[in-house]
Parts: structure tokens; sequence; C-alpha cells
């Protein structure tokens, strides 16, 4: 199974099973990328787009590796655990480091989608996402 299908799946299945989290509507995530980095033994660049719809989100989630987020459309607001959260619209970045907790990740609107970009650069032998209870 591909790490991208097995992100999607890691996000219906914590955002269908978050009982004490509230369950938002789940992201659609587009596979761009994936890069072996020769200079970096076992490490990879993993590129995606991640669409929010309309009140949608990620549950409380994390990447184990070094996050790059560009919004493309929309605003997003995103927030790790100890932070305080921003709200970003097209053309703003937010980054997310390996040990960070991402409690936040929602689209701004109710009514309007959000599109993003996201770079990991991580352990290849890492998911690119997992959920936090």
């Amino acid at each position: 199974m591909s790490i991208f299908r097995t992100f999607a799946i890691g996000l219906l299945l914590t955002t269908g099973a978050a009982g004490a989290q509230e369950a938002l509507p789940p992201a659609q995530v587009t596979p761009l990328m994936t890069k072996a980095l020769a200079d970096y033994p076992d490490k990879e660049a993993v590129m995606i787009t991640v669409e929010f719809p309309p009140g949608g989100g990620d549950p409380v989630h994390r990447h184990n590796a070094h996050g790059f987020i560009y919004v493309l459309e929309g605003s997003i607001v995103m927030g790790v655990r100890g932070g305080e959260s921003v709200t970003l619209t097209p053309g703003q970045t937010f980054y997310e480091g390996p040990d960070d907790v991402h409690t936040v990740g929602r689209n701004a609107s109710l009514t309007k989608p959000a599109k993003f970009l996201v770079v990991l650069l991580k352990d290849k032998s890492k998911p690119i996402f997992t959920p936090v209870h």
C-alpha cells in the first residue's frame, strides 16, 4: 500500500474514530512526488497537496518529519502543541518539526474549500501521518 493511501486512510479512520475530538469532514490528499535524498541516507522528501472541504480538517496527529506548508487557495488554521494557532491565506507558510504534535489543522471557512502544498522531509521507514490520541 502506498504511503499516500496509508495517509488518506489514517485521516479517514482517525477522523471517524475521534471519540473525544469533533469529527471534521476529511481532507483530500493528492500525492505529487516522493524522492529519495542521496545526500541523506534513509531520508526522503514527500510532496502532496491537501484540500480541506468547507468546515473540514485533520485530527490531532504528527508527521515525525520536517513539514513545510504553503497555502495555495482559501484560508487554513494551523497550530502545534505549545504554540498559538495561526490563520493563513494564499502565499503564507507554516512549519512543523519532527517532534511537533499538530493539534489544529482545519479550513477557516465553512463555505469555501482550502488547498495547500506540503513538503515533508522524513525517514523512509516512517509513515507520513501518525494519529495522536
